[in-house]
């Protein structure tokens, strides 16, 4: 602008054409389109200054260069073409090598450290910000290239890494099933962990995943067969059915994993499942003769008698008649529970020589899902001891009228069924 007025310099800027073409490193990576300058009369004033600087006390042909930004912004450069530059810079990284990081990590309980490799994609944020330092009004805009940089080796970011791993190696977690605790160390069950950049740690559960599904095999009861003391004295083998609990494996482990991740030293066991009416295992807190506990009913096929106890006090017990047996319509033999009470009820379903059939019971306490249960019997005329064989019920235990409600009375939901 050197020789002109102030009023001349603001019409040169005014039809002042910027092609807008940004490169990085000399290489165009975005053709934008040509725009006017936004100078306006309101700048007069800042052009009047900047020539007033230029001014010397002695004759000088020494350029001097000025910035100069109008008063009016240009929302084109500092929206639009930021914008084209960002995507261009996000399509272009696409096809370009990403720096890989370094890493610690645990393989086969021991801590080791991954190479870093450089990349060659471009640092989107670092050019973004040098792109709104150095814009400005020039025609094109030149960027200096700068790259994405790979974590190092010997970083800080890794020696973090590496202390967490070596911390997560020291961990014990105490699982606690039942009345049992299991010290389950990381240096055991953890062989491969890897620690992210947030510093959070996972690892692989294999092992411990493992471990877990050995103990439930060790210590579940479902589907087991519970040894059993009679009201006689002997002792028998009795298979488990509806009763019994399991862990859910999967979720026990996650939980486990979770544990190590975040430090937490101790964990009871939390996802316990069953069979039957309730899906929540029956059971698990029964730790006592053999799992089943000291409350519970006593049914024998033989004697046609039923023993019912509350905690190991005999409350009750009388003569029923079970089952059919010559048309194989016996009560089912094994652990079961009591799925629900209600009083009274009404009995639906199908017999031997009767396909459907609805009778009323003042008190009735199922155990099985194909609907087997405890309950009185007003019709019955038969209750000799060998009426089962060919004159028994359609699979429940028909219980006395008189003494039904005091055998309705000790009986609670979840409470143990053994049929021998």
């Amino acid at each position: 602008m050197g020789g002109l007025t102030a009023d001349q310099a603001l019409k040169e800027l005014k039809t002042l054409t910027l092609e807008n073409d940004i490169y990085i490193g000399g290489k165009r990576v975005v053709n934008g389109k040509n725009t006017k300058t936004k100078f306006t009369e309101k700048d007069l004033p800042e052009i009047r200054e900047l020539l007033d600087r230029q001014r010397t006390w002695w004759p000088s042909s020494k350029e001097k260069n000025y910035s100069l930004m109008p008063a009016q912004a240009d929302h084109y450069r500092s929206e639009v073409l930021k914008g084209e530059l960002e995507a261009k810079l996000r399509f272009l990284n696409k096809s370009l090598k990403a720096p890989k990081d370094a890493q610690a990590h645990l393989e086969q309980n021991r801590i080791v450290v991954s190479k870093s490799e450089n990349g060659d994609q471009y640092n989107i944020a670092e050019l973004l910000k040098y792109y709104d330092r150095h814009h400005g009004y020039e025609s094109d805009i030149h960027l200096k290239p700068v790259l994405l940089q790979p974590v190092r080796e010997d970083s800080q970011v890794v020696k973090d890494e590496k202390k967490k791993l070596e911390e997560l190696t020291r961990q014990t977690v105490n699982y606690r099933v039942q009345d049992k605790t299991y010290s389950l160390k990381a240096s055991e069950l953890v062989k491969h962990a890897t620690v992210s950049k947030d510093m959070k740690t996972t690892i692989d559960t294999v092992d411990l995943k493992n471990r877990i599904a050995e103990i439930n095999r060790s210590q579940s009861t479902l589907n087991k067969d519970y040894t059993f003391k009679t009201h006689s004295g002997s002792v028998i083998s009795v298979k488990g059915e509806s009763y019994g609990w399991a862990l859910d494996v999967d979720k026990e482990t996650k939980r486990i994993r979770d544990a190590f991740e975040k430090g937490k030293p101790s964990v009871r066991a939390y996802y316990v499942y069953g069979v039957g009416y309730s899906t929540y295992g029956i059971g698990y807190h029964n730790t006592t003769n053999h799992g089943i506990g000291d409350t519970y009913a006593e049914v024998s096929i033989k004697e046609q008698r039923i023993w019912v106890y509350k905690n190991g006090q005999l409350k009750v017990t009388t003569h029923v008649v079970t089952g059919r047996h010559d048309t194989h319509e016996d009560t089912p033999k094994g652990v079961w529970y009591i799925m629900y009470k209600e009083s009274p009820s009404t009995l639906e379903g199908s017999e031997a020589g009767n396909p459907h059939y609805s009778v009323k019971v003042d008190y009735w306490a199922p155990f099985t899902m194909s609907g087997c249960g405890f309950h009185d019997a007003s019709w019955r005329q038969n209750w000799a001891s060998d009426a089962y064989l060919k004159h028994g019920s359609g699979g429940c235990v028909n219980t006395p009228p008189k003494v039904m409600k005091t055998v309705y009375d000790n009986l609670s939901q979840n409470d143990p069924v053994v049929i021998y």
